[in-house]
């Protein structure tokens, strides 16, 4: 399934930017960031589980956000990008 991870942590301290830090690891081992903290990721649900519980034990409930977005259909069919986009479809056919 292909979902949208978007964090804001509060890196007003040390302890912040350490879960910032993190939670961009831990995304960046899931998925690709299209945005500073949003990532697309294509996942089972396994997956997912593992990564929701990941963040969730980074992240402080009461000064970061997290959002998990499950974006039905296709990619193409769900979004919409525009500017500059370095998605790549590893999925896809890779030219070099």
């Amino acid at each position: 399934m292909d979902i949208l991870v978007c964090y804001d942590v509060n890196t007003e301290t040390p302890e912040g930017r350490k879960r910032l830090r993190q939670v961009a690891k831990a995304c960046e081992g899931s998925g690709q960031r299209v945005q500073f903290s949003v990532f697309e990721c294509s996942l089972s649900e396994t997956n997912l589980q593992r990564l929701r519980g990941k963040l969730l034990a980074i992240i402080d409930k009461d000064l970061d956000s997290l959002r998990i977005y499950r974006l039905i259909g296709s990619r193409e069919q769900s979004v919409e990008a525009y500017g500059c986009d370095r998605y790549v479809d590893f999925g896809g056919s890779l030219v070099c």
